[in-house]
């Protein structure tokens, strides 16, 4: 299983995440039992570069891979990112078909093999392992893509991955290609094949197993399917595809299938991409039974309508509480079995928080713990602004008012706005006066991270700022809080940049 939602996920628009997320789904990713995971591009900026160093110098368990394009500055800079890596890779690729030969490289067939040779060379002196992806490789016509494929394992490749780019194949037609590749390739047995399907048909998950049966030995995919466009194949429902009918593909996997639905979970909370609650394996719906025919089956054979069960995938039976004698232990107890690693001044932090909430509330569930922890790892990217005081007046009658102060290192600055349709939109006036940073909403969610009315309310928030798209989010049990924090999230994010 090779995870790419560190690279390919993060290119979903808006899902960037910060070296703290990336460490913190990293960490979960290897728990999972992960084999490979794509923990960036690093040529693309400084900031990925260092992301990819940090995971291969502190992940163990799973293979580091960095992705580059066939020329030399990509390699060697993929090369440096990985070399500290317990087991490393370099992913190298390059587009076959020939839309792509002719309208995006403007280059010949030989052009492009004579590349693909000399950069899987130079990666193969770098690094024992290498992978190869002939870019749209499902669209290239077959001669060719076997020649492509036979002269980059020739040059040491020992992966050869065939991206489905555009998801444009059906799984007959993958089915199709890897056999002929097997068949085809003279030296193909000295290489592990991989599918890489994206999902703009709805077809990523059915192509991926499609190619499993045809001889696959690696699937790449992502967390909740996340990616650009419509997304990758969702690394849970091929994982449990393959688990559920394993009497049919025949094959294993060294996930801990019970780790699924935390990591889903965290994923979704760093990138701000919520889980629709029908999505197989992980959303909320996925074990929910409603039909009263469905129910009275249900209760007298729970195999009439379950082909797996909820334990099996990570969801708990039960919501353990914790509540403000707990210490610190318990807590980090807690967020381990929720999907988190917090230790150190990061576990003291997210007690300090753990022990204000027990004071509001009487009783803590798992869903306040997952936001308290997402919050302090959303904000680890450095604090340029932040919360020191608000008050808010409103009315039917009159305009909202908000009185906020904020703090910008040591210094601290006030405001005071009577504009807005209501308390939130003049609080997103608010922030915008004191920061002198101008953003467009593009998406306003909040929901509450537990039941009850003393709930943790939890702000998801979507702005543009010239051009680009960041996230923020933000926590508290008073909603305008959370939502300034929020903002605040999001204008650390651009200060960061």
């Amino acid at each position: 299983m090779f995870d790419t939602t560190l690279r390919d996920g993060e290119q979903s628009p808006g899902a960037s995440m910060n070296l703290a997320e990336k460490l913190e789904v990293a960490h979960a990713l290897a728990d999972l039992g992960v084999d490979v995971i794509e923990a960036g591009f690093p040529i693309a900026s400084p900031g990925d570069f260092d992301a990819v160093k940090q995971i291969a110098e502190t992940i163990k368990g799973s293979t580091i891979c960095g992705l580059a394009r066939c020329s030399e500055k990509d390699i060697l800079r993929a090369a440096e990112a990985v070399q500290n890596a317990e087991q490393s890779r370099i992913h190298v690729f390059l587009a076959t078909s020939a839309i792509h030969r002719e309208f995006k490289l403007r280059m010949t067939p030989d052009e492009i093999v004579r590349r693909a040779v000399e950069g899987v060379k130079l990666a193969a002196s770098k690094c024992d392992d290498i992978e190869f992806s002939p870019e749209d490789a499902c669209r290239t016509e077959h001669d060719f893509l076997c020649r492509v494929v036979e002269a980059a394992i020739d040059a040491g490749a020992t992966t050869i991955n065939v991206p489905d780019t555009v998801g444009y194949v059906t799984p007959a037609e993958i089915f199709k290609i890897f056999d002929m590749l097997r068949n085809r390739v003279p030296n193909m047995d000295k290489a592990v094949l991989s599918t890489h399907c994206h999902d703009d048909l709805g077809m990523a998950v059915a192509n991926s197993l499609a190619a499993v049966a045809a001889g696959a030995g690696q699937i790449e995919c992502t967390i909740n399917g996340i990616g650009e466009r419509a997304g990758n194949a969702a690394l849970e429902e091929v994982v449990m595809a393959m688990k559920t009918r394993g009497d049919f593909y025949d094959c294993t996997t060294r996930i801990n299938s019970q780790r699924l639905v935390p990591v889903s979970r965290l994923v979704s909370k760093v990138t701000g991409i919520s889980v629709q609650r029908n999505k197989a394996i992980v959303g909320r719906n996925a074990f929910a039974h409603e039909s009263g025919i469905h129910q009275d089956g249900m209760l007298k054979e729970r195999s009439t309508y379950e082909i797996m069960s909820p334990e099996e995938v990570g969801f708990a039976k039960t919501d353990l509480v914790l509540g403000k004698h707990s210490g610190r232990a318990a807590l980090a107890d807690r967020a381990k079995t929720l999907g988190f690693h917090i230790d150190g001044e990061e576990l003291n932090s997210v007690f300090e928080q753990f022990k204000l909430l027990a004071d509001k509330k009487k009783e803590i569930y798992d869903g306040d713990i997952i936001a308290l922890v997402q919050q302090k790892i959303s904000t680890s990217g450095g604090q340029t602004w932040s919360l020191v005081d608000y008050e808010v007046t409103c009315s039917k009658q009159q305009s909202p008012k908000v009185k906020l102060t904020l703090s910008d290192g040591s210094e601290e600055k006030s405001a005071e706005v009577t504009e807005g349709d209501g308390p939130i939109d003049a609080a997103f006036w608010a922030v915008e006066q004191i920061t002198g940073v101008q953003l467009v909403c593009k998406d306003y969610r909040v929901r509450s991270a537990t039941l009850g009315r003393d709930a943790i309310g939890e702000v998801n928030l979507e702005v543009e700022h010239k051009g680009r798209l960041y996230r923020g989010t933000g926590v508290s049990t008073d909603s305008v809080e959370s939502t300034i924090l929020a903002m605040l999230n999001a204008i650390n994010r651009i200060a960061a940049e």
